[in-house]
Parts: structure tokens; sequence; C-alpha cells
């Protein structure tokens, strides 16, 4: 049996009478490329929040890396990755700085820290780019780099809100080629993305409309159990039924 590393039960978050996220249960196996899908509004970030120690449920019941998220927030981000769409870098840093700086908050020690900064720049073909500012970097190199950082300190899951956009196809691909290279090392990948394309590459695929999980499924099963022949067909057919548009 696989290995549990999130799982949620009832999970919800109000604010006064506004319910962000509704009850909503499921669970991610270790390994796993688990894609959570969800319109402007639909509550995945506020979801996302309560699974990385950010933010409280209001109620329900969690535990992510086997910590409980309404108890062991600190403990919790301690052993996952988080990358956003705003790449989590500090731009006024070089690009070794940005390493150092991450593997210290994880906790690391200071020679594994500059090993595994000289194995990870080597194999993203960076080793010239060391001493560039981040801000000067092009867009799809602060992606991978981002990404990199993001799981430098090899934890056990990583959280990647909406992490590829505003860059072309091709530099979306590779992004996601260091996913799976990710996973083959025995991370979790918990992705949201706007992209119907990418939700194919995911193993299970969960849609949120108004704060509930309306379809929970492989890729495969939700194009069949919908009579669709892409992902983009089957996110719209669930999105329709949304009745609010805030996040």
């Amino acid at each position: 049996m696989s290995e549990i590393v999130i799982s949620a039960k009832e999970l919800t978050k109000k604010f006064g009478n506004f319910t962000a996220v509704d009850h909503i249960t499921f669970e991610v196996s270790k390994g796993e490329i688990f894609g959570f899908l969800g319109a402007n509004g639909a509550g995945k970030t506020t979801a996302m929040r309560m699974l990385c120690g950010l933010s409280y449920p209001t109620s329900g019941s969690g535990t992510v890396a086997g910590f409980n998220i309404s108890k062991d927030q600190e403990k919790i981000k301690q052993n996952i990755g988080y990358m956003s769409q705003k790449f989590s870098l500090y731009e006024d840093l070089k690009v070794w700085e940005n390493m150092r700086l991450f593997g210290g908050i994880y906790g690391m020690k200071e020679q594994d820290i500059k090993t595994k900064t000289d194995q990870i720049l080597e194999h993203l073909g960076f080793m010239d780019e060391k001493n560039t500012l981040v801000r000067d970097l092009p867009l799809g190199w602060k992606q991978r780099l981002a990404f990199s950082v993001s799981i430098f300190h090899t934890p056990k899951i990583v959280f990647l809100d909406e992490p590829t956009g505003g860059v072309d196809p091709i530099t979306r691909r590779q992004f996601w080629e260091m996913i799976y290279e990710a996973v083959h090392s025995g991370i979790t990948v918990f992705v949201t993305t706007h992209y119907m394309d990418e939700a194919e590459y995911c193993d299970r695929v969960s849609i949120m409309v108004d704060g509930k999980i309306e379809a929970l499924d492989s890729p495969k099963k939700l194009k069949e159990q919908t009579n669709s022949q892409t992902m983009d067909e089957v996110f719209q057919k669930f999105a329709r039924k949304a009745t609010r548009n805030a996040d």
C-alpha cells in the first residue's frame, strides 16, 4: 500500500460568513504528481496555504509529511518545499547567494550547502552565472533556479503554485522535465496550474469549484467520465458550475 504524505479530511476555511474551502477530503501518495486545479475564486490557494502551514483551518483536519496542519506548522515548513509564480527568489542576491540563504534557512550544514550548490549549478548549466544577480536572469532561467532552490533541502513534498506562468511552451516542457526528475528522486509534487495541457502530466487531478472538490481522478479517467477529448474540456465542464469569482 502506498504511503500517504498528504491527507485532508473535511478541511474547511471560513472568512466570516464566506466559506473559501468547503469540507474537502483527499489523499496524496508518496511520489505522486497531484494536480490541484480550479478557476480563480475556487479556493485552491486558500487550501494550499493551510496544507503549507501558513493558515489555520476553521474545521476539519489534515496531515502533511506526517505532521498535523493545525499543531505542527513549523515542522511542516521544514519538510516541504514551496515555489510560487513569483519565484520565491531574492532578486538582489546572486544565484549562489540565494542557494546559500535557503540552505541555511532549512538548517543545512555549510559544507553540504556548498556541495549541493555546485551540483545544482553544474546540472542546470549555470556555472557561468553563479555570480549573476537573479534579477538579471531570463524568466525561464529564474523558474528553473527557483524550482531547484525549492527542493534544495530534499523535502518530502514540494508545493508548486502556478510555477510556469508567463513563459513559452518549450520552457514549460523543460520545467516539467525537472519535476519528473524530482519525483524520480522520491519527492512528491503538489501543483496548481492554469495550463490544462500540464494537467495531463499529473498522475491524478482534483478540480475545485466554489470551495468544493467536484472531481478527482487520473486525467484519463476524468476524460472518459465526462466524454471529453482533453483536460481543457473536462475543466470547462466542471468550471461552468461556479457561482463565485473571487478567491
